[in-house]
């Protein structure tokens, strides 16, 4: 079942999204522990596997008579629990871990993958939907942060990007800015489609030192400040990029440790999901009333998510607008600094 569920996901247009979300949670009420009780602690439902079938079953609890249906609609797992618990569905050996970064006080995230070619499937497919084929671009990476270490997801996106577009090029960049500049002087010369995603700092320190007129080189910041340097609206942060590299808007990235699929920005900082990812917002006073638009709490359903959890409560704060797309305003104050976090508009 879960094989005809994978190639589902990837050949998912908008319009089917719903049947296809009805699959997983079932699937994922089923077989992941910390999801199921948590679903059976807010809706006041226990739930009930029948071993003969495989299927599941809810009875009333009697401690709570305001239980609510079993529907999307109101149960996100809390983004945290995948700092405290191990968010899987089935038992697996996980191929790789992914882990947050974080600072030495706080307690860092953990996504065990159980198979890494669906996490190759979803960013290369959701990149090709937005900038088409791998092929064509040159893939430069300004990560420095993001390399020191070994459990990033980001990294290995961009390390799977590189490699696909078989441009000489390609490559990751550390804080050798002057060999940056003098790559993308040449890929401009020879007017190669270029793209450079950088975490936000070393983004904004090269854009300072090393001014430019790119036309033909996509600027793309994945977030992240870390106590680099001193805090910028995303206004401030897009202002200085355009101004120093000479483009007319920044791209953007939302991505995170505990989802396998990414939502891309062509500017102003207004994201886009592919069809197996959705946005929805979340009252802060009332978690449990959900909004498919409107202010408030990012929830995501990213069904790549499939071997982990699908429905996850963010800690972002940020608008869905009526067609889908959302912005990101920035973090709850309680929140743990994250190298993804984006800055407050």
């Amino acid at each position: 079942m879960t094989d005809t569920i994978i190639n589902n996901i990837f050949s998912l247009t908008h319009e089917n999204f719903d049947s296809l979300v009805k699959d997983i949670l079932q699937f994922q009420l089923l077989h992941n522990k910390v999801f199921g009780e948590w679903v059976s602690v807010i809706s006041g439902q226990l739930l009930v596997v029948n071993e003969e079938n495989n299927a599941l079953t809810t009875h009333h609890s009697p401690s709570n008579t305001n239980h609510l249906p079993l529907t999307t609609n109101h149960y996100f797992l809390p983004i945290s629990f995948f700092k405290s618990q191990t968010v899987i569905s089935t038992e697996f050996t996980p191929e790789l871990v992914f882990e947050s970064s974080g600072t030495t006080q706080t307690v860092n995230s953990k996504h065990l993958v159980k198979d890494v070619s669906i996490y190759r499937q979803s960013f290369f497919k959701a990149f090709e939907l937005f900038y088409g084929n791998i092929s064509d671009w040159c893939i430069i990476g300004l990560l420095p942060s993001y390399l020191e270490r070994n459990n990033s997801s980001l990294v290995l996106m961009v390390d799977e990007l590189i490699k696909a577009s078989n441009n000489t090029n390609s490559g990751f960049y550390l804080n050798d800015y002057e060999s940056l500049n003098n790559i993308l002087t040449q890929q401009e010369a020879k007017q190669q489609k270029t793209l450079l995603l950088g975490v936000t700092f070393a983004l904004l320190d090269f854009a300072e030192q090393f001014p430019m007129q790119l036309k033909h080189t996509v600027v793309m910041e994945t977030g992240g400040m870390k106590g680099r340097r001193k805090e910028l609206t995303r206004a401030e942060v897009h202002h200085i990029i355009t101004t120093g590299l000479g483009v007319a808007k920044v791209h953007s990235e939302y991505g995170m440790t505990e989802l396998l699929s990414q939502a891309y920005s062509d500017g102003d900082g207004i994201f886009t999901c592919p069809p197996w990812m959705k946005v929805v917002v979340r009252e802060e006073d009332d978690p449990l009333t959900i909004k498919p638009f409107g202010r408030g709490i990012l929830n995501v359903i990213d069904l790549a998510n499939i071997f982990s959890c699908s429905f996850i409560a963010t800690d972002d704060v940020g608008i869905v607008y009526e067609d889908g797309t959302f912005e990101v305003w920035g973090r709850l104050d309680n929140s743990d600094i994250r190298g993804c976090s984006l800055l407050v508009v």
